[in-house]
This record gives C-alpha cells, sequence and structure tokens, in this order.
C-alpha cells in the first residue's frame, strides 16, 4: 500500500518506532523554506544569528530526536553526497553537531563510492524495517508530499539499501573534520 502521510503522522511514527529508524539522504540540496533564514546567516557567515536561528527553529525535532533516543531506540541517517561537499552540504555540517548530541547518527557517504553500490532511486525514512516514508522532490529540490509504503518488495529494497548504505558510511565526527575549513569560505552551488 501507497499512501500519502501528513506531517502530524510523519512523526507519530518516530514515536511509535520500537528499535529504529533510518533516514538515505541523496540530494546535494534541499529547498526547504523554514530553513531559508538560516541558510541566507550561513552564506554571510553571520555565526550569532544562524545560531540563534537555529536553536529557536531546530528546537523540536532535537526535542524529538533526543526522547526517541533517550529510550534506547536508534535514529540513523546517512547523507550521500558529491565532494567536494555543496555549499548546502557544508551548512548541514556545521548544524549537524546538534543532531549527534540529540542522539541522531549522521553518516556521510561519497556519491563516488555510492555508484558502485545498489542503493534506491528516492529519499526515504525507514521505521523499524517495516514501513517507510518515501520523500518524492521536484526539480527544485523541494519536497512534494511524503508516501507512507509497506509493500514487502520495497521494504526489502530500502533495508537493503540501509545496510548497504550504513556499511560504506563514515561517522559525522569523523567526515566533518575532512571538510571543516570548507565552512570558512564563501559556500559552493
Amino acid at each position: 500500500m501507497t499512501r500519502e502521510v501528513s506531517a502530524d503522522e510523519f512523526l507519530e511514527l518516530f514515536r511509535q518506532a520500537r528499535s529504529d529508524v533510518f533516514r538515505l539522504e541523496l540530494r546535494d540540496c534541499y529547498n526547504v523554506p523554514a530553513e531559508r533564514d538560516r541558510w541566507e546567516a550561513f552564506q554571510a557567515r553571520d555565526w550569532s544569528r544562524l545560531d540563534e536561528l537555529n536553536t529557536a527553529q531546530r528546537a523540536a525535532w532535537m526535542h524529538l530526536m533526543r526522547d526517541v533516543t533517550s529510550t534506547g531506540r536508534r535514529v540513523e541517517r546517512v547523507r550521500v553526497i558529491t565532494e567536494p561537499p555543496t555549499g548546502y552540504i557544508q551548512f548541514e555540517l556545521l548544524l549537524n553537531a546538534g543532531n549527534a548530541e540529540a542522539g541522531e547518527d549522521i553518516r556521510y557517504l561519497p556519491r563516488s563510492e555510492a555508484g558502485e553500490l545498489a542503493l534506491p532511486s528516492v529519499d526515504y525514512w525507514l521505521f523499524d524495517s517495516a514501513v517507510a516514508v518515501v520523500l518524492p522532490f521536484d526539480d527544485d529540490d523541494r519536497l512534494r508530499g511524503m508516501e507512507l509504503v509497506d509493500e514487502p518488495a520495497a521494504i526489502e529494497g530500502f533495508r537493503a539499501g540501509r545496510e548497504s548504505a550504513w556499511q560504506h558510511a563514515v561517522r559525522y565526527s569523523t567526515y566533518v573534520t575532512k571538510w571543516a575549513d570548507l565552512a570558512e569560505s564563501p559556500p559552493g552551488a
């Protein structure tokens, strides 16, 4: 079955997860209207404004991550990225220290290595290896909605993608040091 999922239903899947949640991200840029102010502060290298905006805008997500992971459940994410990282990925690298502190384990997989793996071709969240939320994007990197998928063949493909990506990805703490100097230079496209 595939059906549209509301934002509230999506967040409830995190609360109901029994053991683990996994995300595969395949894009080098996400056009998220709620991030526009933070992105502009990052581009201007206005660190105090970025910190202020980040604290306010990410509070709900960080709270959810702490709630989920404090009970022993795992939240894991693999970002497939082009190297050197785009300006947007540099932006995410800077902000993701907060995710790690809240318990979300984010890892990075260079696109050049990912090309050799049989990964799904869509972004998705996988909950307890049983149900997925697929995230379709338009050509301008904007999310077009969320689709709940529980068909066994699709779920098996998402599980295999998770295992393969996770096995080859590098921890955030290691990856961020490789590109730390980029945050001080003008971001790329």
